[in-house]
């Protein structure tokens, strides 16, 4: 019997359209194990760097009505570690993802080539964090410079790479496109929206670096905008990121266009449940409705 909620994403194969978002519990391979045992279809790791790096001092999380603001700063144990700790833990049974940052197209693609040989699955490029100098959404606000880093990570590689993009810029489709004309394989949409908290009685911002990206419920309806912008102008497939905690949020981000999705901060509200209730009301709204598959509802919105 055919599973319904099977999905192929630029040749990797899910057997759920539900991935874990990068900087969620992607700290190890066992935390990336309990994950998969818990339902998801495919894990993406927090972003790594070349090297290590300690992250912006506490406060580094602030939760506000609607989600969470956070300023980690890219906090990560470098590459060649964090992947030999996943080496090691070759019992995750569904894809792996890994999420990557770099200061330049040529170190972008260097950590691409390190990520590979570790036996990785696909690559995620964060070109969307709010609040990391340099690098983020400093380069995924730049179409050209999109662009270019995908080139150079696409020369080096033979796996999926899939592109990351911030919100936080005038015209979202327009970057898809320039990390789609770069050889991109799928697009993720959306990173954290920037923002911040000030503490009215000491009229100081709370958060450690002041600024920080917005995630959670708040923003699930400017994702699922971004999504359905970007589902018009691109080939490649989509995977929708931005508060999604329920299988109608899923549902509704598919609609727009997105073939697969993933969670994050609904993870500390739900635990890690949160995938299989995902899945499983899914799975019964598609025999409701009698769809025989979970693609027949991608881009649906589009039609009506």
């Amino acid at each position: 019997m055919v599973n319904p909620l099977t999905v192929e994403i630029a040749g990797l194969k899910l057997a759920n359209p539900t991935m874990l978002a990068a900087g969620i519990l992607g700290m190890s391979g066992l935390t990336l194990e309990r994950v998969a045992e818990a339902g998801a279809g495919a894990v993406v790791t927090k972003s790594l760097g070349l090297k290590s790096r300690s992250g912006y001092t506490n406060p580094t999380v602030v939760q506000v009505e609607g989600g969470l603001i956070n300023a980690m700063g890219l906090p990560n144990p470098g590459i060649e570690y964090f992947l030999q700790g996943v080496q090691q833990t070759r019992e995750v049974k569904v894809p792996i993802i890994v999420s990557i940052y770099a200061f330049s197209p040529e170190d972008f693609a260097l950590i691409a080539k390190k990520a590979l040989k570790m036996g990785v699955d696909a690559l995620e490029l964060n070109v969307s964090c709010p609040h990391a100098e340099g690098t983020g959404a400093e380069i995924g606000q730049d179409p050209r410079l999109v662009e270019e880093v995908v080139k150079e990570v696409k020369r080096g590689v033979d796996k999926p790479v899939f592109v990351k993009l911030t919100p936080n810029v005038v015209n979202i489709a327009e970057i898809a496109k320039a990390a789609e004309k770069g050889g991109a394989d799928a697009i993720t949409a959306i990173n954290t929206v920037k923002a911040m908290a000030i503490d009215v009685e000491t009229a100081k911002p709370i958060l450690g670096n002041k600024i920080g990206g917005l995630s959670g419920p708040a923003i699930k309806p400017i994702a699922v905008r971004c999504v359905y912008e970007i589902y018009d102008e691109v080939k490649i497939p989509i995977i929708g990121c931005g508060g999604i905690s329920t299988w109608q949020d899923a549902v509704e981000f598919m609609e727009a266009g997105a073939s697969a999705v993933q969670t994050g901060t609904a993870i500390a509200t739900k635990g890690l449940n949160v995938f299989k209730q995902v899945t499983d009301g899914i799975e019964a709204f598609l025999e409701k409705k009698g769809f025989g598959s979970v693609k027949e509802i991608v881009g649906l919105s589009h039609q009506n």
